[in-house]
């Protein structure tokens, strides 16, 4: 296995896996590992062939948050030290948030503090029914700071004052009534089979199109529908309906078949 803390595949289809790779401390953040899955989401967005991101792990943890030696010099940090150290993660998170592409979840098994951030900074997730979750950083008199603009965005004001709060440990059938996670399947295998049949159903979209409804997404939410949403909303269809894609799209609807991007 790769010494790297966190390995990145291409296959031949298109698709990049970044695959946390600190079994051995059950895949915990250190600065090294944080600094590295920054650089790789910040790059693999924008790389031309990719169509989807997934987001997996070595060994039975997806992530356990912070590395314990991590804690122990964090310890000994200045302010400066603490507020570059936080930003680092910051930035990771938002890398990935920020993919144009989508991203994929893999959580073979426990997801805590910053991990469970990852998994709320993803598109989509799908766990394996032993999953566990927890936000446990008031337990260490600590903030669940830097990963809350994704988790509240996941689970919502309500449950984040439950779980933000009370640092319990919950399953993939609470993380998935929450909308933390999208399905939960019985095991490892299964959770393979899921990620194909969902990699196949994206395969069959435009990459641009899929790009443009992610920042849709921010656009109209938690806005008012009025004039000026009418109108971005209206701007941004016809625009898209005169991209090659849409052209494209439309041509093969009507034409009865698969548009070029489709292909499987």
């Amino acid at each position: 296995m790769s010494e790297e803390s966190a390995v990145l595949h291409f296959s031949t289809d298109g698709i990049a896996t970044i695959t946390l790779n600190r079994p051995e401390v059950h895949n915990a953040f250190d600065e090294e590992l944080i600094e590295r899955l920054g650089d790789m989401f910040g790059d693999v967005g924008h790389q031309e062939g990719v169509r989807a991101v997934v987001v997996a792990a070595a060994g039975k943890s997806y992530c356990a948050g912070a590395d314990l030696n991590w804690m122990k010099r964090a310890a000994h940090f200045t302010d400066e030290d603490n507020r570059e150290d936080s930003i680092a993660l910051g930035r990771m998170l938002k890398n990935l948030h920020a993919i144009p592409k989508p991203t994929i979840a893999l959580v073979q098994g426990a997801a805590y503090g910053g991990g469970l951030g990852l998994v709320a900074a993803c598109d989509i997730a799908i766990g394996v029914k032993a999953a566990k979750f927890c936000l446990s950083e008031v337990k260490l008199g600590l903030l669940p700071s830097v990963i809350s603009p994704y988790v509240v965005e996941a689970i919502g004001i309500r449950a984040c004052r439950r779980y933000f709060l009370t640092a319990e440990v919950f399953d993939a059938v609470e993380a998935h009534r929450l909308g933390l996670l999208h399905e939960v399947v019985e095991d490892v295998h299964h959770l393979a089979e899921a990620r194909d049949q969902l990699l196949e159903q994206i395969m069959k979209n435009a990459p641009g199109a899929m790009a443009d409804s992610k920042d849709l997404i921010y656009t109209v939410a938690d806005r008012p529908i009025d004039q000026n949403m009418i109108e971005e909303t209206a701007e941004r269809i016809a625009s898209r309906r005169a991209t090659d894609e849409g052209k494209e799209g439309v041509e093969a609807f009507l034409e009865k078949r698969k548009p070029v991007w489709h292909t499987i």
